[in-house]
């Protein structure tokens, strides 16, 4: 296996200096780095609003702020972790920075279009984030009319902002899908593609296909909002359901934004360190089409209270189950490749052993609520927020944890500590399934979501909770602080610490401007490990 990369230590990170060079700059690395670096600004914004939440609700009534400010602080929380952080947070990080290198190719097909699709987003992300100067926004992340048509002006700021963060993700997206069909590698036919692009570009059909009908949706709201034109508000002869099916058509595939990436991840890191091919490449590239497709005709089972018919539910609860069987493909086939796998438990697989569990546990409560008896009596409880906790949260945010302990080397150049990476591992996933399990119970027994009160048998549950979520605090920020230390005084990372058969890793950590000195040519598939010495 050839590496590339100039002898005299020149790369991405130093091949022009200065802030206006950062700026500026086309390179899809340091774009990737941009983008790294904001979303994860935001991630801690909106962890603060969760941490809020729950030290509000460590006990029945008042125990740090009035039911107002309450409103506001969990608004904050999923506005930004949703439409700031999860959606973007693998697609313009990671997709930005591995996808063009995984392919061969030295940058992104319209590399001038990348560099606006992280200004839209930054713009789109402080145009919402600034409300917070003003009354800021008590309707939620949901933005349901008719309350976000009655709540306070800066609502409307928000809703600008994320129908501008939704032209990010559709150039984003149409960039990847160009690169992905146009710069391929010479010999990187289509079967012989990681299974990262695959998830990938699955994404990026679900982006472009479902984001015009929210920038739609939202563009109608501010209308309404603005020139009180009926869309929506019952009292101007608009349909409040009717935001509803629109808004649900968009933020069901946009799960699936989330997830696929993410899956996309550990499809890379468990057959790294289990030294085995992927078990079942064809039915795991089949399994991320399989769900991407179901996504968009499944949004009817977050409505099986608004009054649509008994038909339409049938439907919709029979195809959700459909999302499962692709789920339990994936699932079944990492298992596989890890069994008399020559496993190593370093944090990324650590990471990804992780994912496995609290994205199963969201899955399997998934079916639960695709499920109309059990639905009707669980919706808007705390069983519903648990369950999308462990489906975003232990999804993506996972994912998201295996795939930057895995590429820190590559991005940084740079090599971190495993014992403070297993530690803070540890940490989070134990506060985190402290934290929303007991949701699980609080929601089956009744206790209702996004209320500022609760009875007082819910206290101990909502308690347990609330240690977790600083656990999981914790745990964030001592990676953090171990990450930061690796890349200030880490040792230097060779050009591929982990023996991964994957095209960015035949070039030097942290790669060269070009990527690669002399165009890669593809010989095998991407899990051949036969050759490769760790």
């Amino acid at each position: 296996m050839t590496q590339s990369g100039a002898a005299h230590g020149d790369n991405y990170l130093n091949h022009e200096k200065g802030i206006k060079s950062w700026l500026t700059t086309v390179d899809h690395k340091r774009i990737g780095v941009m983008y790294l670096f904001t979303v994860l600004a935001f991630f801690l914004v909106g962890g603060i609003f969760a941490l809020l939440v729950r030290l509000e609700l460590f006990s029945p009534g008042h125990t740090i702020v009035g039911p107002q400010t309450y409103n506001q602080f969990f608004s904050y929380h999923g506005t930004i972790m949703v439409f700031m952080v999860i959606i973007p947070l693998i697609p313009s990080t990671f997709g930005n920075f591995i996808l063009p290198m995984h392919l061969g190719a030295k940058d992104v097909a319209f590399p001038r279009l990348n560099l606006l699709s992280y200004y839209l987003y930054i713009g789109g992300a402080f145009l919402a984030a600034s409300t917070m100067a003003f009354k800021g926004i008590d309707s939620g992340w949901t933005f349901y009319a008719p309350l976000s048509l009655q709540s306070r002006a800066s609502t409307t700021l928000v809703l600008t902002g994320a129908f501008i963060m939704g032209f990010s993700g559709i150039i984003t997206a149409l960039n990847f899908i160009t690169t992905t069909h146009k710069l391929r590698a010479k010999g990187l036919t289509w079967d012989r593609l990681p299974l990262f692009i695959w998830a990938m570009y699955a994404t990026n059909i679900i982006q472009i296909l479902a984001t015009p009908v929210l920038a739609l949706t939202l563009l109608l709201l501010v209308a309404e909002r603005v020139l009180g034109i009926g869309f929506f508000d019952p009292t101007l002869g608009g349909d409040p359901v009717l935001f509803q099916h629109f808004f649900w058509f968009y933020s069901h595939p946009a799960v699936y934004i989330m997830i696929l990436p993410a899956m996309g991840i550990i499809n890379e890191v468990i057959p790294v360190f289990s030294r085995k091919t992927i078990f079942s490449y064809k039915a795991m590239a089949a399994a991320i089409f399989g769900i991407a497709i179901v996504a968009f005709v499944v949004w009817g089972h977050h409505m099986f209270a608004s009054g649509q018919s008994d038909t339409a539910s049938f439907l919709f609860s029979l195809i959700t189950k459909l999302v499962g069987v692709a789920t339990g493909i994936k699932v079944f086939a990492w298992l596989a490749t890890m069994y008399k796998g020559s496993i190593r438990f370093n944090a990324p697989m650590l990471w990804a052993m992780a994912f496995i569990f609290v994205f199963t546990v969201g899955g399997l409560t998934g079916i639960y609520l695709s499920t109309i008896a059990t639905d009707i009596h669980l919706t808007d409880t705390y069983f519903v927020v648990a369950h999308f906790h462990y489906t975003m949260v232990g999804g993506a945010i996972t994912g998201f944890m295996a795939g930057i302990h895995y590429w820190f080397p590559k991005i940084f150049g740079k090599m971190y500590k495993e014992g403070p990476a297993a530690v803070a591992c540890a940490l989070v996933f134990i506060g985190f399934n402290l934290t929303f399990f007991p949701q699980f119970i609080a929601g089956s027994r009744g206790m209702p979501r996004r209320y500022y009160d609760y009875a007082p048998e819910f206290t101990y549950l909502n308690q347990l909770s609330t240690i977790g979520s600083f656990m999981v605090a914790i745990g964030f920020v001592v990676t953090a602080i171990y990450l930061f230390q690796a890349m200030r005084n880490g040792a230097k990372a060779p050009a591929n610490p982990w023996g991964s058969a994957t095209l960015e890793w035949r070039t030097a950590s942290p790669p060269p401007h070009d990527n690669f000195s002399t165009d890669p040519v593809v010989t095998a598939g991407p899990y051949d490990y036969s050759s490769i010495k760790v």
